[in-house]
C-alpha cells in the first residue's frame, strides 16, 4: 500500500496501491512519510502514523478516484490514470469523524516507480512487501478502552521501517482480506479464536 505519514488530516480519500506482481510474486506496498505546515508554511513534522496519500476533494475532482490520483500525483510525483485503479473499499470514519474513501491501484512493477515525492508533504518513501504483512510475527492489534471498558480492537502491522497503525492498518488489513484470502486473516477472525478467560 501507498502509505503517507502526516497530521492535521482532513483527508476524505486515500490510494493504495500495490505493485504489479502482488499474487504472484511478493510485491508489496509503497509507504511515504508525510510533513505538515506551520501557519508560516514552514514544513513541521505532526504526524505520528502512516497513511496512504489522500485528501480532501476538490471541487474539480470528479469522483473519489479522481481525488486519490490528484493527491498521489501532488503528493509523490506519481501519475497513475484510471486504468490503473483496481477499485474501492467501503468508505471508513477517520478519527474525526469525516468518511474516508480508500481507493486501491496497480502501480506496476515497484523496481519501476520514478517518484518525485513533494518535500512539503513528504519526508521518507520506502517499502513493505506483501509477504512481510502476510507474516503472523508482523501482525498485532490494539485493544482500546472506553469507560473502563474495552470497546474495540485495531490491527497493527510490526516489525518495518515503521509500525502501521489506526486507519491505515484498517485500510491495508482490508486490502489483504481481497489480495490473499487463503492467507490473511483479519484481527477480528483471530480474536474470535483465541482461549477465553
Amino acid at each position: 500500500g501507498l502509505y503517507a505519514r502526516w497530521g492535521g488530516s482532513t483527508a476524505r480519500t486515500r490510494l493504495c496501491s500495490c505493485g504489479e506482481k502482488v499474487l504472484a510474486h511478493p510485491a508489496g506496498g509503497l509507504h511515504s512519510w508525510r510533513v505538515g505546515h506551520t501557519p508560516g508554511g514552514r514544513a513541521a513534522h505532526m504526524a505520528k502514523g502512516l497513511f496512504f496519500p489522500g485528501g480532501r476533494r476538490d471541487p474539480g475532482d470528479g469522483d473519489s478516484v479522481a481525488t486519490a490520483l490528484r493527491e498521489t500525483r501532488e503528493e509523490l510525483g506519481l501519475a497513475l490514470g484510471p486504468p490503473n485503479v483496481w477499485g474501492q473499499l467501503r468508505t471508513l470514519p477517520d478519527g474525526r469523524g469525516q468518511m474516508v474513501a480508500p481507493v486501491v491501484a496497480n502501480l506496476g512493477p515497484l523496481e519501476d516507480l520514478m517518484l518525485n515525492p513533494n518535500p512539503d508533504e513528504v519526508q521518507e518513501v520506502f517499502t513493505l512487501p506483501l509477504a512481510h504483512l502476510l507474516r503472523e510475527e508482523n501482525q498485532g492489534y490494539t485493544h482500546f478502552r472506553t469507560a473502563g471498558r474495552y470497546s474495540y480492537t485495531l490491527p497493527v502491522f510490526l516489525n518495518g521501517p515503521h509500525k502501521v497503525w489506526g486507519l491505515t492498518a484498517i485500510i491495508t488489513e482490508l486490502t489483504l482480506e481481497l489480495l490473499a484470502p487463503d492467507r490473511y486473516q483479519a484481527v477480528a477472525e483471530k480474536l474470535h479464536q483465541l482461549p477465553r478467560c
